[in-house]
């Protein structure tokens, strides 16, 4: 074992035995009686909204399980007599660069050249790129590599106006070759290294399943950062998981992850789908029409689900990605990823239902609304407690934090079963998600017009019509006022 391993190891060690100090803490401060079932204050007394709420996550771990340990193994090897029957014709691998450092730049392209020429099928490296130094960059890595004669490179140019656009382009270069039915497209993001056999990991499903349209692949990271937000990053793969095993059993995937996913060449040639990625809007009843900046991945989802395909996910099949935190400090940091991934999240939501039970599923659908009512009752506890406290004294917040602990430590033990790793930091991360990830879902749920990447510095456009301007901010400001006003007053009346 190395010495960073060993040191690792340690510290992770010494977390765990502070963590488990600090509920053993709370255990000896809490009222007498606390843990006896005939006691009024009995902790685990968490009525019909807390079993709702675990039976949701209980759900999913429990269906991610199935799919991972169960399902799946028996769907690679059908997967893989299917490939036997029916082979990709083509391989096209697109990447989208824009703002990303040289370091980066060159794994990513090493790894999706190796790829390409290890695959076993002809393959096409699309390159959409911005600037004249990545141009350069990848193409003397090709000239280093020296990838055979069925590996090919195409490099797009293209003005630095957004991901769009960038795929957009990829996309009609992709067009122009008239690839047939049988040929594949994954779609990779210039942060994202391939991990060796990714593309044969995932091309034997389109084979296996006619209906799927595209599929998404296993995230870990290596993050560019402070160890909390390295362990918060992790976390959150870890989480993505689970919820991605859950929705694969259903082939219900609910997101076609930008960092990397296939698809069919059919699809993503079709100029609906490309006009879909490169100028999806909405049209709000008090924000108006405003077109999206980010969230390419839930506009091609969506585009999939109106036109009847399935989703699925590949969950042995692993890539890496590089994790650029937009600030050094954790807190805002996490303030910027989260207002970007919640607002793609809930941008997407407010149509996707109107897809309805049929073409979504049962489960769907509800998952779909449940986002939406999750961040309020995410908020209840904690509220609740506080309220409590100060009615009926100090002892009710530190019975609630204890219950905190012992759920998330459980939650945290159970993610081992994914495979990913685990840290001391996640208990405290898992609740850090559910408290802070709320109050931002709520947020940015009354200014679903507001969008801004984190990489580029790019934000989007307001209205140029001013009074839509001004009514945008101040009605936002009003609802949001109202909204936790109702949501105090329900509080009050449950305390």
């Amino acid at each position: 074992m190395s010495l960073h391993n060993q040191s690792s190891g340690l510290h992770a060690f010494a977390g765990w035995l502070l963590w488990f100090a600090f509920i053993g803490g709370l255990l000896l401060i809490v009222p007498a009686g606390t843990l006896n079932a005939d006691h009024p204050n009995f902790i685990f007394i968490i009525g019909a909204l807390g079993i709702w709420r675990y039976g949701v996550g209980v759900m999913h771990f429990i269906r991610g399980m199935i799919f991972l340990h169960i399902v799946f193994p028996h769907q690679r090897r059908l997967a893989h007599q299917a490939l036997e029957r029916l082979k990709p014709s083509h391989i096209y691998l697109m990447v989208t660069s824009f703002r990303i450092d040289s370091m980066t730049t060159a794994k990513v392209y090493s790894s999706i050249i190796k790829e390409a020429a290890s695959c076993g099928y002809p393959a096409t490296v699309v390159a959409s790129v911005v600037e004249m130094s990545d141009e350069i960059l990848i193409k003397n890595l090709w000239e280093n590599f020296a990838p055979p004669a069925h590996v090919s490179l195409k490099i797009v140019r293209i003005p630095g106006t957004g991901k769009r656009d960038g795929l957009a382009n990829g996309f009609r270069c992709i067009a122009k070759d008239l690839p047939d039915d049988t040929a594949l497209v994954a779609v990779i993001d210039g942060d994202t290294e391939l991990k060796p056999g990714v593309v044969g990991k995932s091309a034997p499903y389109f084979s296996l399943y006619p209906n799927v349209g595209a599929l998404t692949t296993n995230e870990t990271c290596q993050v560019l950062g402070s160890h909390v937000m390295s362990q918060w990053h992790k976390l959150r793969f870890a989480q993505r998981h689970v919820n991605m095993c859950s929705m694969g059993l259903a082939k219900r995937v609910l997101t076609l992850t930008g960092r990397m996913s296939f698809f069919r060449a059919s699809v993503v040639t079709q100029s609906s789908f490309i006009n879909d990625v490169e100028n999806d809007h909405l049209k709000h009843w008090r924000l108006g029409t405003f077109r999206f900046l980010t969230g390419d991945d839930k506009s091609s989802w969506f585009s999939l689900m109106q036109r009847g395909w399935d989703t699925y996910y590949v969950p042995d099949a692993v890539i890496d990605t590089w994790e650029h935190p937009p600030d050094k400090n954790f807190f805002r940091a996490a303030r910027q990823l989260m207002f970007r991934w919640t607002g793609n999240s809930l941008r997407q939501n407010h149509r996707a239902t109107k897809l309805g039970i049929r073409r979504l599923g049962v489960l769907t659908y509800y998952v779909l609304w449940d986002q939406r009512i999750s961040m309020w009752t995410s908020l209840v506890g904690l509220a609740a407690a506080i309220v409590a406290a100060f009615k009926f004294g100090f002892a009710i917040l530190v019975m609630y934090l204890l219950w905190i602990a012992l759920t998330r430590s459980i939650i945290t033990a159970l993610l081992i079963f994914t495979g990913h790793q685990i840290g001391p930091m996640y208990p405290i991360l898992l609740y850090f998600n559910q408290i802070f990830g709320a109050l931002m879902k709520i947020y940015v749920t009354f200014r679903l017009d507001r969008q801004s990447w984190t990489r580029q510095k790019t934000a989007a456009k307001q209205s140029d019509d001013l009074f839509q301007r001004h009514f945008n901010i101040y009605s936002a400001r009003l609802m949001t006022f109202g909204a936790f006003c109702l949501f105090f007053a329900f509080i009050m009346r449950l305390v």
